[in-house]
């Protein structure tokens, strides 16, 4: 199983569209607190459609509290712009955790310094950054590719 974490997530849309992704792959989502959005807005319930009843979505309260959460030999792997090495360089394991960061910021430095972090490529002119909703579809897809073997 894979866990995808949202830092501080600011679009409803996006975290609905991605408890959708990692619902249908079997995949925890974790929310990391704040969020730029109400907990149960009409437009986060709207985004995830009936998604949420077999969805699994942990809520932490902060950063330390995920940090606290987290098993002792866990994997973390960081999405970034800035980082340098490819996303599909990884080799990912079951358990993993996907981390993705806000979507108008990105992760902060002092969180991409704790973990290794990977770079989605975008090669063309306009290629600054995805929307999280298809840069989370992107990594698990791959992570997942390499776990069960597709």
């Amino acid at each position: 199983m894979l866990r995808v974490v949202l830092y501080q997530p600011e679009i409803p849309q996006n975290t609905g569209n991605i408890l959708r992704t990692c619902a249908a792959v079997g995949a925890e989502l974790h929310l990391v607190r704040p969020l730029g959005f109400r907990w149960g807005s009409a437009e986060l319930r709207r985004a995830g459609l009936d998604y949420w009843a077999v969805a699994h979505c942990t809520l932490h309260d902060s950063w330390p509290a995920f940090l606290g959460s987290l098993p002792p030999a866990a994997r973390v792997w960081a999405f970034s712009s800035k980082a340098s090495i490819p996303y599909t360089a990884v080799r990912y394991r079951s358990g993993d955790y996907l981390l993705f960061g806000p979507e108008s910021r990105g992760l902060p430095s002092e969180v991409l310094a704790q973990f290794p972090a990977v770079r989605i490529p975008m090669p063309g002119p306009g290629g600054r950054s995805l929307n999280l909703a298809v840069a989370v579809g992107v990594g698990v897809y791959e992570a997942l590719r390499q776990v069960c073997g597709w």
